[in-house]
């Protein structure tokens, strides 16, 4: 009896409904409605990637030679790439790990401060991007002959200029969660993005639109990928692009961790830190 009770239950009597199917999309068209990070994620993957192969398949197609040229030009920029990608994820998920537990306002509980807390999600962020990346910049060189670690000290440059900028993004993106919710996690991932077309990752910056070109030299990403390249082509450090990296960086950093604690302040004025949750 017992069993046939349950099988009620569970198992939907009736016919097949498209009443109840339009009740299911109505449901979640009110939350795409009420989101626009959602709305906006919804077109921004295929507008991104269709931008940033674009630039990439006009620059070469005019520039085969430098294909020829460029052995381990486009695996290192990968590389690279994926330093900043990681330092952004380093910072902005841990941040959202807290939300999902529910674990912000115990930890604000405690003797912790906002500027701690910075600094410990930019660490952790150091700790992520290393375990991530360092297994792929060792399998390159079986696999395809490029040893990243080539470039020497000014790897290093690279390295900490991308982890630094990285860590801007997701600082940036943690206040903007803190301040909208956790259906603005998605820009976890759309706000470095975004970026990459202008970042001059996998061609020079001059093969950007003259508009887009001063885009791309405000951000410390662009100088960097253009002193890399400048050293894998021409054996010369670019002290100029690492100046602008480190300059941009800076001035980004303190932005980013004002906006943060301005976010952090407005969400405990209005109570955000214990509505925040899976």
């Amino acid at each position: 009896m017992s069993n046939q009770i349950h099988d009620d239950v569970c198992v939907p009597q009736g016919n097949f409904s498209f009443r109840r199917i339009l009740a299911v999309m109505l449901r979640h068209l009110y939350v795409l409605r009420r989101s626009w990070p959602r709305l906006l994620e919804l077109a921004y993957w295929p507008l991104i990637q269709m931008i940033l192969w674009g630039f990439v398949t006009k620059f070469f197609m005019g520039h085969s030679s430098w294909v020829a040229e460029a052995a381990g030009v486009l695996i290192s920029a990968v590389l690279l790439w994926d330093v900043l990608f990681r330092a952004n994820l380093g910072v902005s998920l841990p941040f959202i790990e807290e939300m999902w537990s529910r674990n912000l306002a115990q930890l604000f509980v405690s003797p912790l401060r906002d500027a701690e807390l910075i600094s410990a999600l930019i660490l952790m962020s150091l700790v992520r991007t290393l375990i991530s990346v360092t297994p792929a910049a060792f399998l390159a060189m079986p696999l395809y002959d490029v040893w990243v670690f080539e470039l020497g000290i000014p790897l290093l440059a690279f390295f900490t200029n991308l982890l630094v900028f990285g860590s801007v993004i997701g600082i940036t993106v943690a206040g903007l969660i803190l301040r909208f919710g956790l259906g603005a996690e998605s820009l976890c991932w759309l706000g470095i993005f975004l970026l990459a077309p202008v970042s001059a990752i996998y061609y020079p910056v001059d093969a950007l639109p003259v508009w887009l070109q001063w885009v791309a030299l405000s951000l410390p990403s662009a100088h960097t990928f253009e002193g890399m390249r400048m050293v894998l082509f021409d054996g010369v450090f670019s002290w100029h692009h690492f100046g602008w990296a480190v300059g941009l960086n800076v001035v980004l950093l303190s932005g980013a961790t004002a906006f943060f604690l301005h976010m952090m302040k407005m969400a405990r004025v209005k109570g955000l830190l214990m509505q925040q949750g899976e």
